[in-house]
């Protein structure tokens, strides 16, 4: 059953649009299962019913004319239980609705299952049979199987345009797709795809100009590899047995075959651009070796695949990418990695896309330090098909819109105005204390990671740096920065800031901020080898950043040290003794250093309930509540699928919040909220009715949060926070916070809220 399931979900995915994919569903279907008939009945929205998409058995006319409401037929029963109806005598159940136009009279069992995407029903896989008979058990449960592996393709072909216009879906053209809100906002602009360059099947579609170039620029890479696999088959030839030997020949066949290299050339000359074209004809090649049954003729799909991904790279070191970043890009991308966001000028960067993450992945925390408007989590967007489109990205709501309509535009037009009106009243604000109005004054900070971040961060009127992520500048090398490069950098944060304070996190790799040059593969990596963790296991790399720190701050005297991913106390104990250890070696080279305050992020379960031992041991303490949400939650936070589930006002958080805050205080120590919390307007009321003393945020959500503080008294804060320690349910909390906005006149706030 499994690879026949693999066979045709294969099929389906190498369909070009829905109805070509529906139609091989049911001819596959029912093939495999030897059933008369099997038949798709989609959900239309808009008109709220079922509509007969797709049938092999029943009349071909009958597509796309037989309707029935979602309360009508077995199929409705289907769709309103959500579970498999096994029927051996159709036409005796109450729900048996007769069409005659489908000719279904001669078949009488029945047996429907839904299909179901992320919860979200899209229709109703159905097989019928002539003979009374229920289906066996093995029967139900391939056909059950069946729906659920083809949810994805079908909502796939959907986003992906390919939809029947019997449907009132829309094409890719002026869709809405929704994800997660990343970093707040609207911008409105033009499409870049961002893929990595080893990718082929993350390449997009780009119409050409010139076909005669890249006709030229296929035929000349094609040349190349031809050569680099003779060459290799060559040195090759006398240390591998002629068997293994014999697969370089296989290649060179491959590429001098007339389906690849015409079919290539056809699609290059129909618009598309090379790496495009040759993605197509390597796929089409691919589907075909994976639907065979023989094993050994299934794994040629994966040489096939080496040789697309051969002449992709020497496609690319030809011609490279040569597109230009005009202003208004907005960068989209299956999944979009720091440095790649770090290509584009901010100057000309509108807004952030991917199709995997959530709001609190890393890409969308540089969004919110750029005041980079991002929606993160468009799980099926159709990434390959958007360079060049026009699109509007609602960093608040989770929603993007391609090629929008003249009112979507309109609207979202005003929207920008009222969000640009917000900014210039905000900035009465910027010379005045975070201080309510009964004289409690809260620190509010930045954070910081990228260079650019210091100017904006300067201007802003902020405290100070209360999180600056020193892994940017490891994760835009092709090294590790030695320890002269890092005091350069170092320097550069705390000497504009000083004598306000700067928080330096240490090194803070791994999980969703991999090192291109030190990779670190895992099944879990968020519970893996990450932070504290993987400095202390190379002292080698932490000594020389806690040099390097030390030595920035010897003019400067405002460096705090932050300790990333602490669970457990020995952790502490032997980065103090690495921090005392580099003072030591600085002061025998000569070199005197200040001794700076240290601290550690209470973002693991396991440190938010050690606060008074951590406590003999640190000066202060800053919670990211990112992380500590997801640990808490047990949500992976750059998982689209689970995305919803990730909320910072879930009770479980807040309680655990506010307990750090009261153990902190017991032991006299102060406690800053350095994750997206800090920055939420709604959040902001429930921490500073904690009492907690610093705010540390994305430069962007400052004077918002400023204009919470100085509107609400301690009094007010407190009674807000009490309340929402007694509820149950993330949603009442927010409803409850934001009513209180609206309330205290800052109902333009409330958009900003995530």
């Amino acid at each position: 059953m499994l690879q026949t399931l693999h066979s045709i979900v294969q099929d389906v995915n190498a369909a070009r649009g829905l109805d070509q994919a529906l139609n091989i569903i049911v001819r596959r279907v029912a093939d495999s299962t030897n059933v008369d008939v099997c038949s798709i009945y989609l959900v239309d929205p808009d008109s709220q019913e079922y509509v007969l998409m797709a049938t092999k058995g029943l009349n071909p006319d009958a597509v796309g004319r037989v309707r029935l409401r979602f309360d009508e037929g077995l199929v409705g029963l289907v769709g309103e239980r959500k579970e498999p109806l096994n029927l051996e005598n159709a036409e005796a159940h109450p729900r048996f609705r007769y069409f005659p136009e489908t000719g279904e009279e001669r078949f009488h069992s029945f047996l429907g299952a839904p299909i179901i995407h992320f919860r979200r029903l899209l229709g109703v896989l159905v097989v019928q049979q002539a003979a009374r008979r229920r289906f066996g058990e093995e029967e139900v449960a391939f056909i059950v199987t069946m729906a659920a592996q083809l949810a994805g393709a079908i909502a796939h072909g959907e986003a992906t345009g390919g939809v029947n216009p019997v449907l009132s879906g829309t094409k890719v053209s002026r869709r809405a797709f929704k994800g997660v809100p990343g970093a707040p906002g609207i911008a409105l602009g033009r499409v870049m795809v961002a893929y990595s360059p080893a990718d082929l099947f993350a390449v997009p579609d780009r119409e050409i100009e010139d076909v005669e170039r890249e006709v030229q620029l296929f035929d000349k890479a094609l040349q190349v590899v031809r050569e680099e696999v003779r060459e290799l088959a060559d040195r090759l030839a006398d240390t591998v047995p002629p068997d293994e030997h014999s697969l370089f020949d296989v290649y060179l066949r491959m590429l001098e075959s007339e389906s690849l290299v015409d079919g290539t050339i056809q699609r290059i000359r129909s618009g598309n651009w090379a790496s495009g074209a040759l993605r197509d004809s390597i796929a089409e090649h691919v589907s075909v070796f994976d639907e065979m049954e023989d094993p050994y003729l299934r794994e040629r799909a994966e040489d096939i695949r080496d040789i697309g991904r051969r002449i992709l790279m020497r496609l690319q070191v030809d011609s490279g990418d040569d597109r230009s970043v005009p202003e208004g890009t907005i960068l989209v991308g299956e999944e979009i990695s720091a440095s790649q966001l770090a290509e584009i000028p901010t100057d000309r960067l509108a807004g952030v896309v991917t199709a995997r993450g959530s709001g609190n992945s890393h890409v969308a925390i540089l969004a919110r330090a750029l005041n980079i408007p991002a929606v993160m989590g468009v799980a099926e967007l159709p990434v390959g098909r958007l360079e060049g489109k026009e699109l509007i990205v609602d960093g608040y709501a989770g929603r993007i819109h391609i090629e929008p309509g003249r009112e979507i535009r309109r609207e979202y037009k005003r929207l920008l105005r009222e969000d640009a009106a917000l900014s210039e009243d905000l900035m009465e604000l910027k010379g005045l204390p975070a201080e309510t109005p009964c004289g409690y004054r809260v620190g509010l900070y930045a954070n910081t990671g990228l260079m650019s971040d210091i100017t904006s961060s300067l201007s802003s009127g902020c405290d100070g740096i209360g999180l600056h992520r020193t892994e940017f500048p490891f994760m835009v090398r092709e090294r590790f920065p030695g320890e002269d490069e890092q005091t350069v950098v170092y320097r550069q944060v705390l000497e504009p800031f000083s004598p306000r304070k700067v928080v330096l996190r240490t090194l803070d790799v791994g999980g969703d901020k991999p090192l291109p040059y030190f990779p670190v593969r895992e099944e879990n990596p968020f519970l893996g080898w990450r932070g504290i963790r993987l400095t202390l296991d190379h002292p080698e790399i932490f000594l020389t950043q806690l040099r390097a720190m030390l030595r920035a701050n010897n003019d400067c005297g405002n460096l705090q040290v932050l300790l990333p991913m602490i669970s457990r106390l020995s952790e502490v104990d032997e980065a103090c003794a690495l921090l005392t250890r580099a003072r030591r070696e600085l002061e025998e080279e000569g070199i005197q250093t200040i001794e700076p305050e240290i601290g550690v992020m209470i973002e693991v379960p396991s440190a938010a309930f050690q606060i008074r031992a951590l406590a003999d041991r640190v000066d202060f303490f800053s919670i990211g509540t990112n992380d500590l949400t997801q640990y808490l939650l047990a949500v992976d936070r750059n998982n689209a699928r689970v995305a919803d589930l990730y909320d910072e006002l879930h009770p479980a958080v807040v309680r655990v919040v506010d307990n750090v805050v009261r153990e902190a205080r017991t032991v006299n120590r102060p406690v800053t909220i350095c994750g997206a919390m800090a920055g939420d307007p709604a959040a902001a009321i429930l921490l500073l009715g904690m009492g907690v003393q610093g705010l540390s945020m994305s430069v962007s959500s400052l004077l918002r949060v400023k204009w919470v503080i100085r509107s609400f008294s301690l009094e007010q804060a407190r009674e807000l926070t009490n309340r929402a320690l007694t509820m149950d349910h993330p949603a009442d909390i927010r409803l409850m916070l934001n009513e209180a906005l609206e309330e205290a006149g800052l109902g333009g706030l409330v958009r900003a809220g995530r």
